[in-house]
């Protein structure tokens, strides 16, 4: 297997991704969604962790990325990055998801020096909004950042368009696609759900109104 059929077949033996087309899962913005993802659950899993963490890696000398800082968003990216960071000997940073409103009211946590080189770390791409506030912080601190790596990315057109407006250079580990390919091979979906969770991708909240029809009786065409 490849890196990206070897990360989706990981992230769902140990449940960071699962996959429920007939029953979605209901976010707090009201969007529905047929995969949930939450992938802190690799800190409790030593050994994948490690493995993943060589991948960023080689994913990063394959793309000649040299940074000088690794940075991680709060929360989810925080623990990749840390790993990054030490398996690399590379001083860390992380961004807050708002200014502290206490002490010295700070966004960017830890050292860094103004024009240093940063990578940022993310473990997943939605929509591009907590990554892309990351980088503007950290841009606004004097860092040189123009580029994310993420263990996966969901695809969506909003978010690519937003980190093309901000020039920034996504690298992802594997993809949407990939994993719904590698969760049918692993029995967790069945082939004839894939269309339908490819539908999701393409538009999630016209989706999300289908689902919304279906819950309250209508018979819905997902096609």
């Amino acid at each position: 297997m490849n890196i990206a059929q070897q990360v989706s077949k990981m992230l769902l033996e140990i449940k960071a991704v699962t996959l429920s087309p007939q029953a979605p899962y209901r976010f707090v913005s009201g969007m529905y969604s047929p995969i949930y993802t939450d992938n802190r659950l690799l800190m409790g899993y030593p050994l994948k962790r490690k493995e993943i963490t060589v991948f960023m890696a080689n994913l990063m000398k394959e793309k000649k990325l040299d940074p000088e800082i690794i940075a991680g968003t709060s929360t989810a990216g925080i623990p990749p990055a840390a790993w990054l960071a030490e398996l690399l000997n590379l001083p860390m940073i992380y961004v807050r998801g708002n200014l502290k409103d206490h002490g010295k009211g700070k966004q960017v946590e830890g050292v860094m020096k103004k024009g240093a080189k940063v990578l940022l770390i993310e473990d997943l791409i939605t929509t591009g909004k907590s990554s892309l506030a990351a980088i503007d912080a950290i841009r606004a601190e004097g860092g040189m950042v123009d580029t994310c790596l993420a263990f996966l990315d969901y695809g969506f057109k909003e978010a690519k368009e937003k980190y093309q407006e901000k020039k920034v250079t996504l690298y992802t580990l594997t993809s949407f696609e990939e994993l719904v390919n590698m969760a049918i091979e692993m029995d967790l979906l069945k082939g004839s759900e894939k269309e339908l969770v490819l539908d999701w991708q393409k538009d999630p909240w016209a989706w999300t109104e289908k689902v919304k029809l279906t819950q309250e009786g209508q018979s819905v065409d997902y096609s």
